[in-house]
């Protein structure tokens, strides 16, 4: 073991430092500050290097976290930087974005022990930045490109990531996307104070460099049929996400200034990046001035309501119908958000939209927790005569999303759909009902990690590998 490792007993935890909550309200630059060479250094040291490694049991990517905690102690950057990437295709973006509290440094053996988890994502991100910066991500080369091509449908993480490995397969590459940039939720869901957009422009420019052709503002269905991409190509992965959002089926739904997530953040994220809004530039998807109530709990909720303080609202509120303990957010996230200025109202549920023609107030009621539901968690219960209202200028609904029709969108009848809506597919080759397409990422399993996204991706590439391989024997075999 190296005299490196195990300073947990000696040396405290410590996060890269957050900008002052007076500075970082006003823009939307990204809140933690880098951790400088030692300090990445000291704390990479406190990892205890356990016989099992549950940080690693518990990261989806199996990311063999404590073999580059060690490197990064001993100073070796570029090698932790090689290891950290080769189960990763976005280490920068996770280390920025991934519910570390929740799955790597929540399950750190030192901070079971009390000790305080091992800065693991900051780590990561560290490392990542210094492999942009001196030079050691290096496009992928590509000697005997194989005359088979795969067209991806979606350029989020799921697809960039499956594009990526398959590059390197050799194959040919084309990835379709609806909207005008690559990077799907990276770029218009996420907002700039988490994962600023130049560090996802980046990446995507990477994989530009590595051959992989991108046709953007392209919807199937409209600009080609299925039909068509099934022919250009040898396989097919839709890996489109999950846009549509939930919907409250209350009184007053229809007033003005009601509107899903993502409409605002993308409104946000897209003025952001320089563009033209016209809905933001007239107020309407702005929240300057306005009291603004926020429904739901998960990190969505929370980029909605730190990006109203952040558009200078003249109060936030995010209403949940559970409590803090029970929020599916992460824990990190909602202090962000509560050091910010936002006024969370736990265990509420809203009841009724009222207004004159625009909303002026939410209807809610209190709610309690009764017995765990199917999904383990308490159910929320109203409690009698509990009503009250809330200003409102602006409600924003962060209530999740559901997969849109693509039977109906793509015109492809054969793609059989979950009772979810999510496209079925064979969970060992993540093959869909039609032969030659596969699906990852949200898509398949709901709304979920960007993290579990790039998994899928990974698995995605190796399936379709052998797909195109067994495909390229049985035609020689024929001949």
């Amino acid at each position: 073991m190296s005299e490196k490792m195990l300073k947990f007993v000696k040396i405290g935890q410590q996060n890269p430092p957050k900008r002052s909550i007076d500075e970082r309200n006003k823009d939307f630059e990204e809140i933690y500050k880098e951790f400088i060479e030692e300090k990445a250094k000291t704390q990479s040291s406190r990892c205890s290097q356990c016989g099992v490694p549950f940080c690693q049991v518990h990261c989806p990517l199996s990311n063999n976290i404590p073999d580059w905690l060690k490197l990064t102690a001993e100073g070796r950057l570029e090698e932790a930087y090689r290891l950290s990437q080769s189960t990763n295709n976005m280490p920068e973006v996770c280390g920025r974005i991934c519910p570390q509290d929740r799955l790597c440094e929540g399950n750190c053996v030192i901070e079971q022990s009390g000790h305080g988890t091992v800065t693991i994502g900051s780590v990561e991100k560290y490392l990542t930045e210094k492999a942009w910066e001196n030079n050691w991500i290096k496009p992928i080369e590509v000697k005997n490109e194989i005359n088979q091509s795969i067209g991806i449908i979606g350029a989020g993480p799921a697809g960039l990531a499956c594009a990526e490995e398959l590059r390197k397969k050799n194959y040919k590459i084309t990835v379709y996307d609806r909207y005008d940039r690559a990077g799907g939720l990276l770029i218009y869901g996420i907002p700039n104070f988490k994962l600023e957009k130049n560090v996802v422009l980046r990446r995507i420019k990477y994989l530009k460099e590595c051959g992989i052709e991108f046709i953007n503002n392209f919807e199937v269905g409209k600009d080609k049929s299925f039909n068509e991409l099934k022919e250009k190509h040898d396989a097919i992965l839709i890996a489109t996400g999950v846009y549509k959002p939930r919907e409250i089926e209350l009184e007053g739904s229809n007033l003005e200034n009601i509107f899903p997530a993502m409409e605002f953040l993308t409104a946000s994220n897209r003025k952001g990046l320089g563009d033209k809004v016209e809905l933001f530039d007239n107020g309407i998807l702005n929240a300057e001035g306005k009291n603004v109530v926020v429904i739901g709990g998960g990190d969505t909720a929370m980029d909605c309501v730190r990006t109203s303080v952040r558009q200078n609202a003249n109060s936030v509120k995010c209403l949940y119908r559970r409590d803090k303990e029970n929020m599916p957010g992460s824990a990190r996230e909602v202090l962000n958000a509560e050091e910010e200025g936002v006024e969370f109202i736990w265990l509420s549920n809203p009841k009724e939209f009222l207004g004159n023609n625009k909303i002026q107030t939410v209807k809610a009621s209190k709610m309690k927790l009764g017995e765990p539901d199917e999904s383990g968690r308490r159910k929320p219960i109203e409690e009698k005569n509990s009503d009250f209202e809330i200003k409102a200028d602006l409600v924003i609904k962060a209530l999740g999303f559901d997969p849109e029709d693509l039977p109906v969108l793509f015109a492809e009848n054969n793609l059989q759909v979950s009772r979810w809506g999510t496209l079925k597919a064979d969970f060992d080759t993540m093959e869909t009902t039609i032969p030659g397409v596969f699906a990852a990422g949200d898509i398949i399993r709901g709304a979920s990690l960007v993290v579990w996204a790039i998994k899928d991706g990974r698995d995605a590439a190796d399936n379709i590998d052998k797909f195109l391989k067994n495909k390229l024997n049985i035609k020689q075999k024929v001949a």
